[in-house]
């Protein structure tokens, strides 16, 4: 398959079309407002559905109609726009409604500012919604990456009945990449009629589906709480994904990063390489879950004596490295929160101080 250029906003709107989603309501924001520029004139043209809502919230709560009723439904927004998406998304987790949400994250608190960051990573892994609820949450480094994991991200969803996230920053959302479209990615819809609220008719069937949230029972409540917690913990053993870089042999710094920042790291620790100082990186591609034992286990090795957690973020996912490993090495953090990306000279002159 030939690849083609593209800006990774645009790349990840026709990822969803060759995935087979055809449905997509979204409000603008930047950095992501391409996508939806970019399938109000797609989707039309493959015989979809194309909505811009008056707010996040009315787009939200379309998109838990339309995955009530089995329909592949995805949206893009970034960090504001997730925030307001996020009592939906705890009543599609509660009603077991798959759907694919896509943040490429903008600076924060608040209104914060237009430029990249991973400052959301709290609110994806732990945060995203009121309740017990949690997401599958996958963190591509390249437009190619993110390609795939929108693709994934369908049966995914549909297979765990529960919302995915894609989480980006706003360089995965601008940049431009060569991508491909891979065929053994593109999937039919699996298994709606068995729960969706199409139609009897649709179903073949003389029982009728309810999709709620609401139980006013608390054992019936806990009854699902529970449900919900065992789909959590297969994803926990299921759908870890990870990439280990240049940890084969000995290293004395381990660095944990992931997205557009461990391309950053990617560049330091093969320049740090060439002035004799070995670093290695485990780059987890699930945010939720973590990559805890690949963490624990590289962490482990003799030669190193110290782990970085570096990212787009005042250390948000430091908790992580630290839960992972275990108290055995002591956790370092190094980034930058405001749209400046660090450099890989900067990562360098951080690394080599650790490594003194």
């Amino acid at each position: 398959m030939s690849k083609v250029l593209m800006k990774g906003n645009e790349a990840i709107g026709e990822a969803a079309i060759r995935a087979g989603c055809l449905n997509y309501f979204a409000y603008p924001i930047t950095p992501q407002s391409e996508v939806a520029e970019y399938l109000s004139r797609r989707l039309p043209e493959m015989g979809g559905v194309f909505l811009q809502g008056e707010s996040e919230v009315a787009v939200s709560y379309m998109i838990f109609g339309a995955a009530a009723a089995g329909e592949r439904v995805f949206t893009t927004s970034s960090s504001p726009g997730i925030s307001l998406m996020s009592e939906a998304i705890s009543y599609m987790a509660g009603a077991q409604c798959p759907a694919v949400f896509v943040n490429i994250m903008r600076g924060g608190p608040g209104l914060g500012g237009i430029l990249p960051s991973q400052a959301d990573y709290l609110q994806a892994t732990k945060g995203i919604g009121h309740g017990d609820c949690r997401l599958l949450v996958l963190a591509p480094a390249s437009v190619q990456e993110a390609v795939e994991m929108v693709m994934m991200a369908f049966p995914l969803a549909e297979k765990y009945r529960n919302p995915v996230m894609i989480l980006g920053d706003g360089l995965i959302g601008q940049m431009m990449e060569p991508v491909e479209f891979p065929d053994h990615l593109k999937t039919a819809p699996s298994n709606k009629n068995e729960w969706a609220v199409n139609g009897m008719e649709t179903r073949k069937s003389d029982r009728r589906n309810l999709i709620r949230s609401l139980y006013l029972d608390p054992e019936k409540l806990n009854e699902n709480n529970l449900i919900l917690k065992a789909k959590y913990d297969r994803m926990k053993k299921e759908e870890v994904r990870f990439e280990a870089y240049n940890t084969d042999g000995d290293y004395g710094v381990l660095i944990v990063s992931y997205g557009t920042m461990s391309r950053v790291c990617r560049t330091a620790i093969d320049q740090l390489k060439e002035r004799g100082i070995e670093v290695g990186m485990i780059r987890p591609q699930t945010v939720f879950p973590f990559p805890e034992t690949a963490v624990e286990k590289a962490a482990g090795k003799k030669s190193c004596r110290v782990v970085a957690s570096i990212e787009m973020s005042m250390g948000q996912m430091v908790e992580d490295v630290e839960r992972a490993v275990k108290g055995k090495r002591p956790v370092q953090w190094y980034g930058k929160c405001g749209g400046d990306v660090p450099t890989p000279e900067e990562v360098m002159t951080f690394v080599t101080s650790l490594a003194a």
